[in-house]
């Protein structure tokens, strides 16, 4: 069944504003020139962006060197908003994280120092190092986009977005998040190996990009706006969803904790579905995924292209299927397989 508006393409395309074509002109720049600078990860570049604008964060799991601290590195450098990298550590602190009061002795006050957590773009590098009250003060401020030092509060930027990483290989010393915690990320991406001919590519733009180490840095231009950011969210949510694809989308969600109906087998194998916040993800980021495809309608391919994303770290498998070789991404995979559009 087609989900898209019952009315002609010419007519769709007219009920676009100009505004909102220029905002996805924009975007579509943006997401052109991130992928030209991160080789081979174009699947990290949409997650990104479609994080971005789903006001949400991401996880990211991949080997070493595979451009994730690049990629966040190269969306910062081309919006106008400061960005931290924090390299998580077992000595890592809260306060090293959201900031502390210092005394002033000459002016009797204590002054808070912003740590940061206040940057609106922030990478938190290999966030399964860092001990427990440590990533419980991040996704604190995640979830509740404030910081509380003593009894003072401070809100966080309207703008902010967190890419946390994971390194799959080593495991030694880390401190795995919680499912509960997980769940606070919008998407859980991995991110594999490019092809010979992607890295071929990445040899000769790492070559170009030492060479212009060497010369002074050009002045940044045409850094995207947060206020543009910000236009660009209220245009996601107004984008037309048929209730027929609502419903296939909550169906999906629903099927993870019910999937006897469909699949016997496979409802032996889930121990634990996704929460309403599942359904919540997964919609704001279909409806993203069609902004930046240019479309003022969400299809239902939207929704199974973000779905394995957006559901895999919320689906949990029973001890049985993880004896089998099941992980979430496997099982999210089933349920797509097994839900039929409306």
């Amino acid at each position: 069944m087609n989900l898209s508006p019952q009315f002609p393409e010419s007519t769709a395309a007219s009920a676009v504003s100009t505004g909102n074509t220029a905002l996805q002109q924009e975007f579509t720049a943006l997401r052109e020139a991130l992928s030209a600078e991160i080789i081979g990860q174009s699947v990290l570049v949409e997650r990104l962006l479609i994080a971005l604008l789903a006001d949400g964060h991401l996880l990211v799991e991949g080997a070493p060197g595979l451009a994730k601290t690049t990629a966040i590195r190269a969306l910062a450098s081309r919006i106008d908003a400061s960005f931290a990298r924090i390299q998580f550590t077992p000595d890592l602190l809260p306060a090293d994280l959201t900031g502390t009061d210092i005394w002033r002795s000459q002016e009797g006050r204590f002054e808070f120092q912003p740590g940061p957590v206040f940057h609106p773009i922030l990478l938190a590098d290999e966030i399964n190092r860092a001990p427990a009250k440590v990533q419980s003060a991040l996704l604190e401020a995640m979830g509740e986009r404030q910081v509380t030092v003593g009894r003072n509060t401070y809100p966080l930027p309207s703008v902010f977005l967190v890419m946390a990483t994971q390194n799959p290989i080593e495991q030694e010393g880390t401190f795995p998040l919680p499912e509960a915690q997980l769940d606070r990320f919008l998407m859980h991406v991995r991110i594999g190996y490019p092809d010979a001919g992607a890295e071929v590519e990445i040899l000769r733009l790492a070559r170009e990009r030492a060479l212009r180490e060497l010369a002074p840095p050009p002045a940044q231009t045409g850094r995207l706006s947060l206020q543009k950011i910000e236009q660009a969210r209220r245009a996601v949510l107004e984008l037309h969803m048929a209730p027929q694809l609502e419903r296939y989308l909550v169906e999906l969600v629903l099927t993870s904790r019910e999937a006897g109906a469909y699949d016997p087998a496979l409802a032996r194998r889930i121990a634990w579905g996704a929460s309403p916040r599942g359904s919540i993800a997964l919609e704001r980021c279909a409806r993203a995924r069609a902004w930046l495809c240019g479309r003022d309608y969400v299809t239902p391919e939207d929704v199974r292209a973000v779905a394995s994303d957006v559901l895999r770290h919320r689906v949990l498998p029973s001890y049985e299927a993880t004896a089998e070789g099941w992980d979430g991404g496997r099982l999210v995979a089933a349920l797509i397989d097994r839900v039929p559009l409306p």
